[in-house]
């Protein structure tokens, strides 16, 4: 099931950085490249559940898909294969667990100026639905 889960989210990255690659402009490349690092994460965090029981906490972060926490005993990792600690834009994805938006954690970047709000390329990339 994980490995299912992890060649899943690798072709679903693939697909989404050719889009950005074929889009055009390099701005709008960092924000499909952005939001195909949230699905990515979310399949790895899926997984790390599986393994563990439970998502990482905020004070572990993303980090604990690459390196395994004291409390995490079935802890198979590592979920993915790259550093997870920055998004397109060199800013630090904003994660936080339990989140504000359902019952999964929260992952944000808050795009190209890396404050909150914004519009276009400085536009959040949120793991939760937008309305």
């Amino acid at each position: 099931m994980k490995t299912f889960a992890a060649v899943s989210a690798a072709l679903g990255v693939a697909v989404l950085l050719f889009a950005a690659w074929s889009s055009g402009t390099r701005e709008p490349r960092k924000t499909a490249a952005g939001q195909a690092q949230i699905e990515a994460f979310k399949a790895a965090l899926g997984a790390y559940k599986l393994d563990n029981g439970d998502f990482p906490s905020t004070s572990q972060g993303l980090a604990a898909l690459r390196v395994r926490p004291a409390n995490a005993p079935h802890w198979s990792g590592p979920y993915i294969a790259e550093d997870a600690n920055r998004d397109p834009w060199n800013h630090e994805w904003i994660y936080k667990y339990p989140g504000d938006h359902g019952k999964g954690p929260d992952i944000a970047s808050y795009g190209a100026d890396g404050t909150p709000g914004g519009d276009g390329i400085n536009a959040d990339i949120v793991s939760w639905p937008n309305h």
